[in-house]
């Protein structure tokens, strides 16, 4: 019996489409500031989006590393170049370097998604795209989740879901000195917080010069101190003792003038 891949359900393919033509409207925006000639398809499955970037007019090549999911991306699309490699492996700097970089629903199933990311950096000689699942936080952190155990899904099933924030802090800390965040993104519910869910998805773009892309923000690099505001050893309690120090420093300032003033008329 032939095996029911879950890259070709109704849904997935829905979905699919929606980021493609998303993808399909950034690209034809960026192709006039920018000649992008190569692609890498990062974490490609069995190739839906390696042959939409060939079909787009890409010299494509697809990574993944699952070794099933590229001897069914090499049997569906012959044209494609296809190898079994891991992100997170700093040996995938050894492909070189392409104009585009497509990472599609990956960096959130890896362990390592920092280190993803400077591997990344190392891959993209222009403009990198990314798509993901990102946790909602306001703050540069992550949840460590665990995964289902089938082929799109992590390696070892479980990995670690940074927020958007944590997402641009880490492109911009990898060499990226451009991340831009979209204006508007695709109308499907993923990617738009409702009444019953908190906003699940988003697309984020990092490139080595500065574009101008109507739908791209410039996004700046969060900054959060150890100890600072963001503190995320504090409870409800220190605000009030860190209060009473400020009261208490305050209170010194003023009656200084004060004790300065009374030694002088005792003269």
């Amino acid at each position: 019996m032939e095996k029911q891949w879950l890259f070709d359900r109704e849904w997935t393919q829905n979905f699919t489409k929606v980021r493609q033509e998303f993808m399909g409207g950034f690209l034809r925006d960026v192709q006039k500031q920018s000649e992008l000639q190569t692609a890498l398809d990062l974490g490609c499955g069995v190739g839906y989006f390696s042959k939409y970037l060939k079909d787009f007019g890409f010299k494509v090549v697809a990574v993944d590393a699952r070794e099933e999911n590229i001897a069914e991306a090499k049997r569906r699309h012959r044209e494609i170049s296809f190898l079994c490699q891991d992100i997170e492996d700093s040996e995938i700097a050894e492909l070189g370097t392409f104009d585009f970089v497509a990472c599609i629903g990956l960096l959130y199933h890896l362990e390592n998604p920092f280190r993803a990311i400077r591997n990344i950096r190392t891959l993209t000689g222009k403009i990198l795209m990314i798509e993901t699942m990102c946790s909602p936080h306001r703050s540069a952190t992550m949840d460590l989740l665990d995964e289902g155990t089938e082929e799109d899904q992590a390696l070892n099933y479980v990995a670690f879901y940074p927020s958007e924030a944590c997402f641009v802090k880490m492109l911009y800390r990898a060499g990226f000195p451009f991340v831009y965040r979209f204006r508007e993104l695709p109308g499907d519910e993923l990617f738009k917080t409702s009444l019953w869910r908190k906003r699940q998805r988003t697309f984020l773009v990092a490139s080595k010069a500065a574009l101008s892309v109507a739908n791209l923000i410039l996004e700046k690099e969060p900054i959060r101190l150890v100890g600072g505001d963001q503190d995320p050893w504090v409870t409800k309690f220190s605000w009030v003792r860190r209060g009473a120090f400020h009261l208490r420093v305050l209170a010194a300032k003023a009656l200084k003038p004060m004790r300065g003033t009374a030694s002088v008329k005792s003269k």
